[in-house]
């Protein structure tokens, strides 16, 4: 009997219940993250937001419904409250410096823009996001210091990337800042090299960059390589050049804003628009001492003489003569 109890016995001990393993907390793991940036959910909710805002301002750039961009601008000057209060919780937090810079710069703070990207830049360094550098760049264009221009533009400098439209305005920008001053090869190289010789489509980037470098061929006086440009664009664009090309500068801040007038000038003049054209010439060349002033006059001057070609003349060109719009202009070589 008493060695049954004996053999039952271990059987018996293995049927206790051993005590359970204590599970971890749910949040252990977050344990260092919590005590490093005790404020990370907070910051993440914040950022989350102002992306999604910042995505529906930006929109208003290609669409009708906010033409004055008031709606676009308010959108702004609401998410720099937040990423400020963002900052004040996490001061080195990268993406929350890039995004108050944009913020900044887009309404107009252009001081307190510089000093965030500055700070963005030196904590990130090499790893920092292109914007970046890049926003720098144009910022210090308008100010028309092209020197701190042209360096963090070429520290922003990439290939041209889909769906990043800020990959296409560094190439332009720089190439711009470029051609101010005076280096028109190094202008024109920098977006040559980005567009390939031959492509079976145009992505909205390569269409900003692409007609760019038609921009500064024709301010090179290369006419013919200025057409070559643009008559590949719209056989592979089959007569889209024109919507696509107003959608992709209509995202461009120029610097100096006057550029804009020579950009639609020859945009207009390449879809037969002579009208819309000669204007856009006009009010360049009626801006000031800006450094391509003469060629904006010789566009105008040629499309006056096509106004007073006969008409079997201009329909052997395969044009039509515009209509007559002629603002005052002070031509250089008549004053």
């Amino acid at each position: 009997m008493l060695a049954l109890l004996g053999l039952a016995a271990p059987a018996h001990a293995d049927m206790v219940d051993e005590p359970a393993e204590p599970q971890p907390a749910a949040d252990r793991g977050n344990f260092w993250r919590n005590l490093l940036t005790p404020h990370r959910d907070e910051v993440d909710l914040i950022l989350n937001r102002a992306k999604q805002a910042l995505n529906t301002a930006d929109m208003a750039l290609y669409s009708d419904y906010d033409p004055t961009g008031t709606e676009r601008i308010r959108f702004y000057k609401e998410i720099y409250g937040m990423l400020k209060y963002a900052r004040k919780l996490e001061p080195d937090n990268v993406e929350v410096l890039q995004l108050l810079g944009r913020c900044a710069d887009e309404h107009g703070k252009t001081r307190e823009a510089i000093e965030a990207l500055q700070a963005a830049l030196d904590i990130a360094g090499d790893k920092a996001p292109t914007d970046i550098a890049g926003r720098l760049g144009i910022i210090y264009m308008r100010l028309g210091k092209l020197d701190d221009a042209i360096r963090y533009l070429r520290m922003a400098e990439g290939p041209v990337i889909a769906g990043q439209p800020v990959s296409a305005q560094v190439l332009v920008h720089l190439s711009n800042a470029l051609a101010a001053r005076g280096q028109m090869t190094d202008a024109i190289d920098v977006l040559a090299t980005n567009v390939p010789a031959t492509a079976q489509y145009f992505q909205n980037e390569l269409v900003l960059v692409s007609f760019a470098l038609a921009v500064q061929y024709d301010r090179n006086e290369q006419r013919g390589a200025a057409f070559d440009v643009l008559d590949k664009m719209q056989n592979t664009l089959q007569g889209q050049l024109a919507m696509m090309g107003q959608q992709q500068l209509a995202g461009m801040r120029f610097a100096p804003a006057e550029d804009k007038h020579y950009y639609y000038g020859l945009l207009y003049e390449a879809n037969g628009n002579y009208v819309e054209a000669r204007a856009e010439w006009a009010l360049y060349a009626a801006a000031g001492n800006l450094p391509f002033r003469r060629r904006a006059l010789d566009h105008i001057e040629a499309l006056d003489a096509l106004d007073r070609a006969p008409s079997a003349d201009a329909a052997a060109m395969g044009l039509s003569p515009p209509p007559v719009y002629r603002p005052r202009i002070k031509h250089p070589r008549h004053p």
